[in-house]
C-alpha cells in the first residue's frame, strides 16, 4: 500500500518538512516518487522512518544514520560495519542508562529528603534524620 506524505506524517507524528528533509539528506533512498512525482511512502519506509527514529532518539547524529543507510544499499559487504556501528551505539546507549541510573537516584534522594522536610516542617531538621543522611552519603560518595 502506498501513503502520502501527509499519511506518513500523520501515521508517524513527524512533520512533512522533516520528512523532505530527511529525503533530502539522503535517509530516505527507498521511497519512490509516482507519476506527477509526488512521493509515495510504502510499508517498508513507515519502517525505515522508525529506525531512523530510534537511532536519533537514542543520540546517534544524522550522519551517522545516513552512513548505516549506504552500508545497508551496499549489501551484505558491509554487513560487519553494520554490527559494529550498532554494537557501539548500544555500548553507548547504556551507558547513557547509566548515568540516568545515578541521575535517578540523586532525584528519588531529593523527593526522600522533601518528603521528610514537609512531614517535619522543616529542612534541617529532616537533613538531620538518620536514613536522609545515610542515604546522602550513600549516594554522595
Amino acid at each position: 500500500m502506498g501513503y502520502s506524505i501527509g499519511e506518513v506524517a500523520k501515521k508517524t507524528g513527524l512533520t512533512t518538512h522533516t520528512l523532505r528533509y530527511y529525503e533530502k539528506e539522503g535517509l530516505l533512498p527507498f521511497v519512490h516518487k509516482s507519476g506527477s512525482g509526488l512521493r509515495v511512502f510504502s510499508d517498508n519506509d513507515l519502517g525505515w522512518l522508525a529506525m531512523i527514529e530510534c537511532l536519533k532518539d537514542t543520540g546517534m547524529p544524522l550522519k551517522g544514520i545516513k552512513q548505516y543507510i549506504d552500508w545497508f544499499s551496499a549489501g551484505d559487504a558491509t554487513l560487519p560495519q553494520r554490527l559494529e556501528m550498532f554494537q557501539k551505539h548500544k555500548a553507548k546507549i547504556q551507558e547513557q542508562i547509566k548515568q540516568y541510573q545515578n541521575h535517578l537516584k540523586k532525584i528519588d534522594f531529593k523527593i526522600k529528603l522533601y518528603k521528610k522536610a514537609v512531614e517535619l516542617g522543616n529542612l534541617n531538621l529532616a537533613m538531620q534524620d538518620e536514613e536522609i543522611e545515610a542515604q546522602r552519603q550513600k549516594i554522595y560518595k
